[in-house]
């Protein structure tokens, strides 16, 4: 594992803080497949390289299992969350209904505060799209989708949305291993103008529009994805 960045150190005053770094680092390198999924979460280390008792990080690793980042199984180690083929498929069935209710809910239910913070993060989406910033560009992606399932306001859908999301960074993490070609970047500029798009319908309240929109942005997507990811057989169940 990398070791703890300076600005991160600088965080680290106390049990609290040291705590809440281990969560945002475990969950990054869970998206950014620094730990592969079923990799061994080692407790130990962790412990060492945040400066923490073994009690603080068991309680923060059963929160993020809760959220879907990792595994937990008695008597056995914890392990990033999974990828395979019953789960991929899973993915692909669910991810449009996922994406297009949670949207369709922020624009019926979203703030003008709320509005302002996601506007912010498509600010940072874009600038890591124009200077090609491939771990930037999926952790904000991230990002912006689960603000938008925030702005939905449904306790129902959130566990659901965090835990597609996760394995959406992962797959896009996977096909942006590869060189970005111009056909590539022009999808990603695509796909950024869609995340505008997104926001005007929400600002709008328009659910209807919103939808159409997700729609496109989610194929767009998917067909990245099951170039670089998916299982022989999974392409069936991807056209939703």
């Amino acid at each position: 594992m990398k070791a703890v960045s300076e600005a991160d150190q600088s965080s680290l005053d106390g049990p609290l803080d040291r705590k809440a770094v281990l969560g945002d680092t475990l969950r990054r390198r869970i998206l950014s497949m620094e730990l592969a999924p079923g990799a061994v979460v080692d407790e130990i280390a962790l412990c060492n390289e945040f400066g923490l008792s073994r009690p603080p990080v068991r309680e923060l690793l059963r929160q993020i299992a809760a959220e879907g980042y990792i595994e937990l199984e008695a008597n056995r180690a914890p392990r990033a969350a999974s990828m395979n083929h019953e789960s991929l498929h899973a993915f692909f069935l669910a991810a449009p209904l996922i994406y297009i209710a949670t949207t369709q809910l922020a624009a019926t239910h979203a703030t003008p505060s709320e509005i302002e913070v996601l506007k912010g993060i498509q600010r940072n989406f874009r600038k890591a799209i124009e200077e090609k910033d491939v771990e930037n560009r999926v952790i904000l992606n991230d990002e912006f989708h689960l603000e938008i399932g925030k702005m939905a306001h449904n306790d129902y859908l959130m566990p659901s949305l965090r835990r597609l999301l996760i394995d959406h960074a992962r797959l896009g993490r996977i096909f942006y291993r590869h060189p970005t070609t111009d056909d590539m970047q022009r999808d990603l500029e695509i796909a950024c103008d869609q995340h505008d798009q997104m926001i005007e319908a929400i600002e709008r309240h328009d659910p209807e529009t919103a939808a159409v929109i997700v729609r496109a942005h989610w194929e767009l997507s998917r067909r990245r994805m099951a170039e670089y990811a998916a299982p022989v057989g999974v392409e069936v169940a991807l056209a939703y």
